[in-house]
């Protein structure tokens, strides 16, 4: 089976995990004269947006000169190597955020619409810096002692200032299953109680400590919608950064179709492929995004039924029907 790649994944980078700690290397990229910058905004509530430049539909990537005259006191995070040289995040404050797009032409652009909009590597990119940089900003003190970190590994690390501790802190990345699961010519969908009406997708759920992920999946279908899961088969995988979870594709089979909807859904379903169908064009059903897995196993599955989503959504989806 040839490998499937979501939005957000397959980022083509040499990240050089091996010698962040080489103090002399480490030097070397940071002085490098064709190192660039992906320029990170302040804060907001659907994360940090990136410097945009909308003419040129990419993302406003500054040259070591631009950096060194506008952001010359802000700290750096490598990111890794392409065949141009060194690049790095920059993560500014909100009392800079305007200067630098005023600065530098550009305007800021949300991870979610930058999925869907830049070119697979910079929406790669981009997601990748904001995860760390989210990181970086939550984990300040140590959690063993309290005593305040110290970033080093090019960022990629914090160390605990307290020398009778010295832990070392890892960025985190919480593992999630996703998961369609079928039954004879159907396939099951859920939906959140805050959702807008007519809004469905596969059902998600994090993975607990001494749990394998076919367990999690058996677990969280039975917990959210009381179906009893058998065989489960991987998917494919996708970086979410939002703000730091690793999403983990499943297909799984049902023993029981028998539905008893949890606490966490205000409805589950059993859809046929041709009520899919129907429901898109009729937009009495509103499925996920391109830019998550969830869209990717839907199709999937329909595919496997002679039915490409791409062909049928008539419209973007993930959006409110007309009345």
């Amino acid at each position: 089976m040839s490998e499937r790649t979501n939005i957000f994944a397959g980022l083509g980078l040499d990240r050089n995990a091996e010698r962040r700690d080489d103090a002399a290397w480490a030097a070397a990229q940071q002085l490098d004269p064709y190192a660039r910058y992906l320029v990170l905004g302040a804060d907001a509530p659907g994360g940090r947006p990136a410097l945009f430049a909308p003419p040129q539909g990419a993302l406003r990537l500054l040259d070591a000169g631009e950096r060194h005259d506008a952001l010359a006191a802000t700290s750096t995070t490598y990111l890794g190597h392409d065949e141009r040289g060194p690049l790095f995040g920059i993560a500014v404050d909100a009392g800079a955020d305007a200067r630098v797009a005023d600065a530098f032409g550009g305007a800021w652009i949300d991870l979610r619409s930058a999925g869907t909009r830049l070119p697979a590597f910079q929406s790669g990119l981009f997601a990748y810096a904001r995860a760390l940089a989210h990181w970086q900003a939550r984990t300040r003190w140590c959690s063993a002692c309290g005593s305040p970190l110290e970033l080093v590994a090019l960022g990629h690390r914090g160390k605990c200032t307290n020398g009778a501790c010295g832990i070392e802190h890892f960025p985190r990345v919480d593992p999630a299953m996703i998961v369609i699961v079928g039954w004879q010519d159907r396939c099951l969908l859920g939906r959140q109680p805050a959702w807008p009406e007519h809004r469905w997708s596969t059902l998600a759920g994090f993975i607990e400590p001494g749990e394998s992920l076919e367990d999690a999946v058996r677990r969280e279908v039975y917990e959210e919608a009381g179906v009893r899961v058998g065989a489960c088969e991987y998917h494919s995988s996708q970086p979410w950064p939002f703000p730091s979870s690793l999403m983990l594709g499943f297909t799984a089979q049902a023993v029981d179709p028998t539905i008893r909807v949890g606490d966490e859904l205000s409805d589950a379903r059993w859809f046929s492929a041709g009520e899919i169908v129907d429901g898109l064009a009729a937009r009495t059903l509103v499925l996920p995004p391109r830019l998550s897995v969830s869209h990717e196993l839907i199709a999937h599955w329909l595919r496997e039924r002679g039915v490409e989503l791409a062909d049928v959504l008539g419209d973007e989806p993930w959006l409110r029907p007309r009345a």
